[in-house]
């Protein structure tokens, strides 16, 4: 299990691009969360097996048909706390 941060850079606010992380991350059986920040990038934190992540990690380099995705940082994080699913923080 592996716990990673993308942050993703581009028009990816006001496009659905929580909602599609959401449902990736769902279906890739992830836990974690998706925010929008306030320098419009989007921070999503995903734990989980490594495969599923890495998937995850390439979903995101597109995003959403709606979405403009510039680039993505991906750092790996420590595991301090637990999440039970995978939800949209606002």
């Amino acid at each position: 299990m592996s716990r990673i941060k993308i942050t993703v850079y581009g028009q990816v606010q006001g496009v659905g691009f929580r909602y599609h992380t959401r449902r990736k991350a769902n279906a890739l059986k992830l836990t974690g969360y998706v925010i929008n920040k306030p320098d419009h990038t989007v921070e999503i934190v995903a734990d989980g097996p490594d495969q599923q992540i890495k998937a995850l990690i390439e979903w995101t380099k597109s995003g959403p048909e709606r979405a403009d995705v510039s680039h993505i940082k991906v750092e790996d994080c420590l595991p301090i706390n637990r999440f039970d699913e995978f939800v949209i923080e606002y």
